[in-house]
């Protein structure tokens, strides 16, 4: 199969099976059109050139609920599920007139099926009335996982799901993955968790650049071969960081004092020093994703304050932390971070505006210029800088987020799982980033649900449990991944 977008190819030549009852694995770079594939199979978009057979049947869905009536269910790694809109309303969009008659829709009937089908998924405390708003990121998942499965699925797509979910909720992603094999449906995962990979897949594809690569089986599937498939070379050694020392200035850039928000974390305090990275650990529902929003001035704490210590500034919102030359780099980057219906460009200078003003007035060239630096920088794989950032891979999307920052001149970063769904050449440009910054004096506070990137990366780490700060562990070559998950389970 073929797909173009204007004069991008996203996959070129690529052949691709699906079996009753084999869980395959798609792996491949970010951009290397993996959910380019995956897309054209649930009935995103239809392929540039190629054919799909399916049931021995020519095959080639009108839509995404045409694919869904022919027993294929695809689970994304964002969000997919429409705000201002019942729990209900979303598990029967598209489906409403299954539950009607002569046009009518029966919202009764459809509240009703979609508590059985919540309940049959374990989730009996979702209410179908309820704003889906109402719930967190995860539960949006697990209730989209639930009107996946509400029509027995012939082929289930799951697509980097797993990578916003705390082991929890990856734990029932697995048991449905091992429940559906068990009933005969194809199954095709795509991960750059390349340990998920070997754990689940029976077969793995390579991609890419578009291509077809190879096809691992049995032993092959290694990490390692997995990642050497993927990028065509050898990596030397780990990507993390080479040494094992605890080394910072002694100079206090950002104190953060007794911080609390009411029902989520409490207490807080801790300092970061220039050319420190300082990780944060803790199970998800922990309160740490949360700590970062605050020090950034994204959430209004309850009590306690985040002070930068050179000038004395309390961070009490968001303008001041941008004004102060501090980067934030949400978890969920497509709904905190980017503008999705607008340019790499707009992206990449919306919070340097001020450095580009030339008395009131900017001038286009001088943007184009801001952004054409950034993203060489950075190796943003695009068209151009007026391509839009919804088109983009999930690692090169992550890479607009970072140049956005960077053209602001930042001097502290606040990273919150800045390595979430994107693959290993991408982490290893992030990891380089990361050390590169450090050596400059610039501080990073980061947190990981990677233990291995925590220890990897961070010359001190602060576990958290239960919206508490749990212990303290300094870096050196004896820390090890179980020493951390004991202070915060």
């Amino acid at each position: 199969m073929y797909k173009d977008f204007g004069p991008t190819k996203a996959v070129t030549d690529m052949t691709l099976e699906l079996k009753r009852g084999v869980v395959t694995g798609l792996v491949g770079e970010n951009g290397s059109g993996k959910s380019t594939i995956s897309s054209m199979i649930s009935g995103v978009y239809p392929p540039t050139k190629g054919t799909m057979t399916y049931k021995g049947q020519p095959y080639s869905p009108k839509s995404v609920l045409d694919a869904r009536k022919q027993g294929i269910q695809y689970l994304t790694q964002e969000q997919g599920t429409i705000d201002g809109m019942t729990v209900a309303e979303n598990m029967f969009l598209g489906e409403e007139e299954s539950l009607g008659k002569k046009g009518i829709v029966n919202i009764k009937k459809i509240n009703a099926r979609s508590a059985e089908i919540l309940k049959e998924n374990g989730l009996e405390n979702v209410i179908p009335t309820k704003m889906v708003d109402d719930y967190s990121f995860e539960e949006r998942k697990m209730i989209e996982t639930a009107r996946a499965l509400s029509h027995q699925p012939e082929i289930l797509i799951i697509d980097e799901t797993t990578t916003a979910l705390s082991q929890k909720g990856r734990d029932r992603i697995y048991e449905i993955i091992a429940e559906q094999k068990a009933k005969g449906t194809a199954v095709l995962i795509i991960s750059h968790d390349l340990d998920e990979v070997k754990h689940l897949c029976d077969e793995v594809v390579v991609m890419r650049d578009g291509i077809y690569i190879n096809t691992l089986t049995g032993g092959d599937i290694e990490p390692h071969n997995i990642r050497q498939n993927m990028i065509g070379r050898e990596i030397d050694g780990s990507y993390y960081r080479a040494d094992y020392e605890c080394s910072y200035d002694e100079e206090v850039v950002l104190e953060v004092r007794n911080l609390s928000v009411s029902g989520i974390f409490e207490d807080i305090s801790f300092e970061l020093h220039k050319g420190e990275i300082l990780g944060i650990g803790g199970l998800s529902e922990c309160g740490m994703h949360e700590l970062l929003k605050t020090v950034y001035g994204a959430l209004k704490p309850s009590s306690g304050s985040v002070i930068l210590k050179k000038n004395g500034v309390q961070l009490k919102n968001t303008t001041v932390s941008v004004k102060n030359k501090i980067a934030y780099i949400p978890k969920d980057r497509d709904k905190e971070s980017l503008f999705q219906a607008t340019s790499i460009k707009d992206n990449i200078v919306t919070a340097a505006l001020d450095k580009l003003k030339k008395g009131f007035i900017i001038t286009p060239s001088s943007e184009r210029k801001m952004a054409d630096k950034e993203a060489a920088n950075i190796e943003v794989k695009m068209r151009d800088i007026e391509q839009q950032v919804r088109d983009l891979s999930g690692g090169n999307k992550q890479k607009v987020v970072i140049a956005k920052w960077m053209a602001n001149d930042s001097r502290l970063f606040i990273m919150d799982c800045p390595t979430r769904g994107i693959d290993v050449g991408v982490k290893e440009k992030i990891y380089k980033l990361m050390n590169r910054l450090k050596n400059e004096g610039i501080a990073i506070l980061m947190v990981s649900e990677e233990m291995m990137e925590l220890i990897g990366m961070a010359d001190r780490i602060i576990t958290m449990k239960d919206g508490k700060l749990s212990k303290e562990f300094e870096r050196s070559a004896g820390l090890t991944e179980s020493t951390i998950i004991s202070a915060i389970v």
